[in-house]
């Protein structure tokens, strides 16, 4: 089993750097150019050295955000891969060359605008436009899932995993390869999707924390085996705990740290990642970390 630590850092000097659009605006047309080759080349490195992070720190996975080329797909600055020139896109698949030979996995969560169920063409075009481009991106370095909400239901769930099922055959093999579905906290269970994922071809990533907030009638171990089932490689997965406790009346934000409790004893032994969705970033991994390694010694102890 292996932890992934998702996008920024609570501490130390590893920075992601982004921009407005009302920040270019200001700028000349080559000025626009130069300043997002100077971040995307910036995001390279920083990726660089978080990927050498997690490897000397036995973190097995980096979720990488989704703005890593800033901008990209805006609608009026927007700009292709042309832009960037070689020696940039050379930094990024060096990146995925050093994932491979530390075995750090790398992933994409992308913004909450991606939404293939959409009724609304443009919105559905705009998130075809950002998967794309993060699949091109996930070449270089490697990434293997680009992983997306079902979003809302629109009244009809139904016909909105209808929609979605078939805007998946709009994309290209390169980003529906890299396609994940994820059960959220308001509006689709594991239950709701993983039809969708067997129609669909994608995998499941369950969230256990998604599910205990809005569930289905499946038990963790019985979501976590179905969701298994929908992956041809290793499954990824999703962990968090509530900001103020199981008994609040909100329990769905994200806490700081994450409370060994909460992690299904189940995954402990199994051949899968998971994503640690925390405030307090790599120190809530590093923390939970520790407590899965004293709870397995124990665990070992008492046999």
């Amino acid at each position: 089993m292996r932890l992934g630590l998702c996008c920024i850092f609570a501490e130390g000097d590893i920075r992601f750097r982004t921009t407005t659009a009302r920040a270019l605006e200001k700028l000349s047309g080559e000025g626009r150019a130069d300043r997002l080759r100077e971040l995307a080349a910036h995001n390279a490195a920083s990726l660089h050295e978080a990927i050498e992070y997690c490897s000397t720190h036995d973190i097995g996975c980096f979720r990488v955000n989704s703005q890593i080329l800033p901008l990209k797909t805006h609608g009026r600055f927007g700009y292709g891969a042309d832009l960037l020139g070689d020696e940039i896109i050379d930094a990024y698949r060096r990146c995925g060359q050093l994932a491979r030979d530390t075995d750090t996995r790398i992933s994409f969560h992308p913004d909450q605008f991606v939404v293939l169920s959409s009724p609304e063409r443009r919105v559905v075009d705009s998130s075809i436009a950002e998967i794309e481009y993060l699949a091109e991106v996930a070449e270089w370095i490697g990434a293997d899932v680009i992983n997306v909400h079902g979003g809302g239901g629109y009244g009809d769930k139904p016909a909105a995993l209808g929609r979605l099922i078939g805007v998946v055959g709009e994309l290209s093999d390169r980003a529906r390869s890299r396609l994940t579905l994820e059960n959220d906290d308001r509006v689709y269970t594991p239950s709701d999707l993983l039809p969708v994922c067997h129609r669909a071809g994608l995998p499941l990533v369950y969230d256990v924390h998604h599910h205990r907030c809005h569930g289905d009638g499946l038990g963790v171990e019985e979501a976590t085996r179905l969701a298994v089932e929908t992956w041809d490689r290793e499954p990824l997965f999703h962990i968090s705990s509530p900001r103020e406790g199981w008994s609040s009346k909100a329990p769905r934000p994200h806490g700081d740290y994450i409370d060994p409790s909460d992690f299904p004893v189940l995954w402990d032994a199994m051949d899968i990642t998971v994503e640690v969705e925390a405030k307090a970033r790599e120190l809530a991994l590093l923390r939970l970390q520790g407590s899965l390694k004293r709870r397995s010694s124990q665990e070992v102890t008492s046999q």
